[in-house]
């Protein structure tokens, strides 16, 4: 018997595969009855014949209106809030196995870490939350996620991180970033023996790029010469190169952002070889006037922002990815070293090799694949949910 009170959604024939396959969202056009399910409310799933599947998270606006988290059957919010504890506890301790020369990582990334719609960081003594659903915004599991996190990091500081756009998708209430427990939202992590700033309270995602972490360190493992970042951010890869590189420079459209890997560079100052060259500039332009003008380097990383937000726009994201590449390739020296990355969902790996080839081709370069990587192991990739596995990166020897 199902608790009283508790909804039973009714789902499609075509959904109950899907998530029998692994995933964990059920959309819209697949609800065939909500069982008077209310915004952000605990619910049971049911398949076509009327058998139970779990219990999940309900949305009244979004497109993905059940985010699975069971196969059991949880009968309360109490019971929700265990499994939430539970959760939040592995999330850590995996972290505790895979997180190396760092005290800066992504502790739960939604679904792979089977709570879906909840983003945890932290920042050596800063922790950032995020919340993507109508479900953990209710006050007494935001207060519970908090609780936990205290509880199981001994974290002094803390704050909630809001996006303006997820919230008007999930007709959340505005809400603006802001400490939540503690006194500071700035603080200095660092990743690979490389120091940075950071600001809780600014920049884009939740902040650093932590995704890139181990991609930085293979990429410093190949490097040598000149090299040239291109969509640097807050420095990322350039401060990397910086300690084994004769000369970097690095390029991004945001001058706030340089002026925060400005910064970066101050406390990386006795490590590096050099000073970075920081230039303000539109890549697609810079680097054709670079090719144009014959420049060369021995590395070029490309890390460009996600081309492709959704499918419609492959097309548009297939030709920026490849003029980039292009470009890059033409100004490379023999022996030189591409890490060319995406971190466009829509852009699977297959489907961005192909945009790498048809680059090689163009410029008559011969392009040897030496390392296909992803996102560090913080963020893990869950099987059966392709969208947790969103980047890309391939270092390549070019000749």
């Amino acid at each position: 018997m199902n608790a009283p009170g508790l909804p039973q959604v009714s789902i499609s024939a075509r959904a109950a595969t899907r998530l029998r396959a692994g995933h964990v969202w059920v959309y819209a056009s697949d609800v065939t009855n909500d069982g008077g399910a209310h915004a952000g409310g605990l619910v049971h799933v049911l398949d076509s014949r009327k058998q139970i599947m779990g219990s999940a998270l309900y949305s009244s606006s979004s497109q993905i209106k059940l985010r699975m988290l069971t196969r059991e059957r949880l009968s309360s919010d109490t019971e929700l809030l265990q499994l939430l504890r539970e959760r939040l506890a592995a999330a850590t301790a995996y972290r505790e196995t895979v997180v190396k020369d760092s005290d800066a990582c992504r502790l739960v990334f939604s679904e792979a870490d089977l709570l879906p719609g909840l983003v945890l960081d932290r920042y050596n003594d800063v922790y950032t939350f995020q919340v993507l659903t109508q479900a953990w915004d209710q006050e007494e599991r935001k207060q519970a996620i908090i609780t936990a996190i205290r509880e199981l990091t001994q974290a002094e500081h803390i704050v909630e991180r809001s996006d303006e756009r997820i919230r008007e998708l999930e007709q959340l209430a505005p809400l603006k970033s802001g400490i939540v427990h503690g006194s500071k939202s700035a603080t200095v992590f660092s990743m690979n023996g490389v120091s940075f700033h950071y600001d809780a309270l600014a920049g884009q995602k939740t902040g650093g790029f932590l995704d890139q972490r181990e991609n930085y360190s293979a990429a410093a493992s190949y490097a040598h010469g000149t090299a040239l970042d291109v969509c640097t951010y807050h420095g990322g890869f350039a401060l990397h190169l910086a300690r084994v590189c004769e000369h970097v420079a690095a390029i991004d459209v945001s001058r706030e952002a340089l002026e925060v890997a400005e910064q970066n560079e101050k406390l990386n100052t006795t490590a590096n070889k050099n000073e970075i060259e920081w230039m303000e500039a539109n890549a697609f332009d810079l680097l054709k006037d670079y090719a144009v003008a014959g420049r060369q380097y021995d590395v070029i990383v490309l890390d460009p922002p996600a081309f492709a937000r959704s499918k419609r726009n492959l097309p548009d994201a297939f030709r920026g990815y490849k003029e980039l590449n292009l470009r890059a390739l033409k100004m490379l020296r023999p022996g030189g070293t591409l890490v060319t990355c995406s971190c466009s969902f829509h852009v699977d790996e297959p489907a961005f090799l192909e945009v790498l080839a048809s680059a090689a081709q163009d410029a008559h370069r011969s392009v040897r694949v030496m390392e296909k990587r992803t996102q560090a192991r913080d963020h893990p990739i869950l099987l059966g949910v392709p969208e947790t596995w969103y980047l890309k990166c391939v270092i390549c020897s070019v000749r």
